[in-house]
């Protein structure tokens, strides 16, 4: 395990040994064929006839590994493991509940470069979005002991009434608690949110995205290795609109987290969710995150974080850059700064340690790249990019970084959530335009903004809708949130919570308080 800290502030990773170990990782990935892994029920892994296969997005062709699907029979059965695991894990004291997702940090970052590669294999990641992504995974895993740890279990007393009585509240469980994770952040965004659960008190059924199953393996794997007892931990396996449904329509699954679009999350799972009594729904949905960019703003600071949030990861992050409002006195320059960095980026095969943006994650988004980049030709001007790569990427989901201006107001694509490296630039006549413009959209994840004056930033800070921001941030306008440091949430449609992940709160939406007096 070397001790080199790569998060998604950092520019690069340029430490030599690391990537030496990162290149051993790919060579023995590759030399193993095409493994079969298996999902857990109960403690123990399964396998079955029906595969979910995971290619890489950099050659669509190839597949680099498959993962035994599970039937919706097996969901049920997966939910009354976990059912039947609760109340001892739930009496297991919370210190021990501690020490296990801990233990389950510390295999992440023993294995890290065995889980980096196959993460860049199968999402296409670059190599430092990988790391990053590995290690604020097992981050988060130590943030939420930490919190347990700060808050003594959440168990405080309270005032007296009586000098016979004894007050107390006391957060608990719920139960059982589903996991339904997306694409982009496989293992931050699974393997995180079961963290937060285990350590609370609830036992867990998680299930992976479709199109990389291999990271949710690995996850369960982990929980396993790390000594959770049997039935605690539960993966299943395959398509969400079955196996993903089935999990979610269980009336014995007490709560959930989900991470995905606003669509999904809001109309289709939060408002169907509960039946009998209100159960907790966590959904953590899409963005349309502005950048605010003033007259009196750093250029070279805003075109540095808006490419980085913009086109890192290939705009596949629900915090990702989409829509930019410059002040037109400095709007030319900025596009044209912003013009000169998207096209010097490297675009290839993300295992090579020089390529900044890799392929589009998966065809429905290479698809929907297509459609859009019409859509900005016709509606508007595009800058730069809007084409799909051919020749030696035609294997691949490769398309080129794309800045469109000149949309008119209330377009698709300012208002859409595109999930790809697509950022429309606006220019606007005042700051209080831009800020109007920035807060106009149902969804308020992140936000960033460029000022060098100071009464313009407390003018921003007040006035933007957003649940994480950034001001004068080149390593990413909009992006690059790390646990304990920037909690991460949305407002309005992008969170249904109010409270963010890897934050100060995070823990108690995974509990529900008992106010206990006992009289004496």
């Amino acid at each position: 395990m070397l001790k080199f800290k790569v998060t998604y502030a950092s520019l690069t990773a340029d430490n030599e040994e690391l990537h030496g170990e990162l290149d051993k990782a790919f060579a023995k990935i590759k030399q193993a064929g095409v493994p079969t892994f298996p999902y857990y029920i109960g403690g123990k892994a399964r396998t079955s006839e029906s595969f979910s296969s995971s290619t890489n997005p950099a050659d669509h062709q190839t597949v680099i590994g498959k993962v035994c699907n599970s039937t919706v029979e097996e969901v049920q059965e997966a939910v009354a493991a976990a059912r039947k695991a609760y109340p001892g894990w739930r009496a297991t004291p919370w210190q021990e509940r501690a020490k296990l997702v801990e233990r389950a940090a510390e295999i992440i970052r023993e294995r890290s470069m065995e889980l980096t590669a196959w993460l860049v294999l199968e999402n296409g990641k670059n190599r430092v979005e990988a790391l990053g992504e590995i290690e604020e995974t097992a981050d988060l895993y130590d943030y939420y002991a930490q919190q347990l740890r700060e808050n003594g279990g959440f168990i405080r007393e309270m005032n007296k009434l009586s000098p016979n009585d004894t007050n107390t509240s006391v957060l608990r469980p719920y139960g059982v608690w589903a996991v339904v994770a997306p694409f982009n952040f496989p293992y931050a965004l699974l393997g995180a949110p079961m963290a937060a659960a285990l350590v609370t008190g609830n036992t867990v059924v998680g299930k992976p995205a479709s199109d990389t199953p291999i990271s949710g393996a690995l996850i369960a794997e982990i929980f396993q290795q790390a000594g959770f007892p049997e039935g605690v931990v539960n993966l299943v396996v395959g398509s969400g609109r079955t196996v993903g449904q089935a999990l979610i329509d269980n009336p014995e699954v007490d709560g959930v987290t989900f991470t995905g679009s606003y669509d999904i999350g809001f109309h289709q799972l939060f408002k169907n969710f509960s039946a009998k009594y209100p159960k907790p729904c966590i959904a953590e949905m899409g963005g349309k995150n502005p950048a605010v960019i003033s007259e009196h703003a750093d250029l070279e600071k805003a075109a540095q974080g808006v490419f980085r949030s913009a086109f890192g990861m290939g705009g596949q992050k629900c915090s990702a850059c989409s829509r930019v409002f410059v002040d037109e006195k400095v709007a030319d320059k900025f596009v044209q700064r912003l013009k000169e960095v998207a096209e010097a980026a490297v675009i290839g095969d993300p295992s090579d340690k020089k390529v900044f943006m890799g392929p589009v994650g998966v065809k429905s988004g290479y698809e929907d790249f297509k459609r859009f980049a019409e859509l900005a030709k016709k509606d508007g001007k595009v800058v730069t990019g809007g084409e799909v790569m051919g020749g030696e990427f035609a294997g691949g989901y490769f398309v080129k970084p794309t800045i469109v201006t000149d949309l008119p107001d209330g377009h698709e694509l300012l208002v859409q959530e595109l999930f790809l490296p697509i950022v429309c630039v606006q220019k606007v006549k005042s700051l209080d335009e831009g800020l109007r413009k920035a807060n106009d959209t149902d969804l308020g994840l992140t936000a960033g903004f460029f000022s060098e004056k100071e009464n313009e930033v407390e003018e921003f800070l007040d006035r933007i809708e957003a649940g994480v921001v950034y001001v004068n941030r080149p390593a990413g306008a909009t992006t690059g949130a790390w646990p304990g440091v920037q909690p991460f949430g949305g407002w309005k449609g992008s969170g249904s919570s109010g409270k963010n992940i890897g934050g100060l709160y995070t823990l108690q939406c995974y509990m529900r308080e008992q106010s206990r007096t006992v009289t004496r």
